[in-house]
């Protein structure tokens, strides 16, 4: 699943006349660049839609690419991944976020190689600080020698997870991030991380735009 549905408001004006996803980033739009990391690997996806919704669809219209419709209501990452289930019609998935590029081995590899469902419900991709480019904060996540998690500044998320939503139907309310389901896989010692071996630009802001398209032009030398 590629969460696509915010609003944007970080982005300021950019976002007035289109969804943050259809801002682009080196002549792409970045629902593109997402959408590019799962060429050739036998995914069903789904991409939620809420802001300019329409214009989203009809970028998407012609591809293999599944919606959720959270035009009457967003539902943030938790709940917008329950509602999307039965598009996805498995109970672990991948979920990537959309507004980001990335620079190395293919996130999704990355995430498959190190998961273990015996020991896992949730399995977190993640980076050092440096390697966070527009990043802001002092990271989210401590990691154990084991690989599991507890939060704290550290290591940043970066948008990339597989997880296990069975948790997901525990939750009562309809909007919720998915940091709940994430405190019940805490708690019993099933979340767990991996550390990227690359770099990951955050474009969730202005300025985030130049540092990616810098990144990508790096990477092509």
């Amino acid at each position: 699943m590629i969460f696509a549905a915010g609003r944007g408001t970080r982005m300021g004006a950019l976002t007035d006349d289109r969804p943050k996803p259809l801002i682009k980033v080196n002549g792409r739009a970045l629902i593109d660049h997402a959408l590019r990391l799962t060429e050739g690997r036998a995914l069903r996806k789904v991409v939620n839609v809420h802001h300019h919704a329409d214009m989203l669809r009809t970028h998407l219209g012609g591809s293999d690419v599944r919606i959720s419709d959270e035009s009457d209501a967003l539902l943030e990452t938790g709940g917008g991944l329950r509602k999307a289930l039965p598009l996805l019609n498995r109970g672990t998935v991948f979920t990537l976020n959309s507004d980001a590029v990335w620079s190395g081995p293919n996130p999704l590899d990355a995430l498959a190689r190190a998961w273990n469902p015996e020991r896992m419900d949730a399995l977190l991709l993640l980076l050092s600080p440096e390697d966070a480019l527009g990043h802001q904060g002092m990271g989210d996540f401590h990691r154990a020698e084991d690989g599991t998690l507890e939060r704290g500044p550290g290591l940043v998320y970066t948008g990339a997870q597989i997880v296990n939503t069975a948790l997901l139907d525990t939750i009562a309310d309809a909007a919720f991030s998915v940091n709940r389901l994430w405190d019940l896989h805490l708690k019993r010692g099933r979340l767990h991380g991996v550390v990227y071996d690359g770099q990951w630009c955050d474009v969730g802001r202005p300025y985030g735009i130049m540092l990616a398209e810098n990144l990508l032009k790096s990477a092509d030398v």
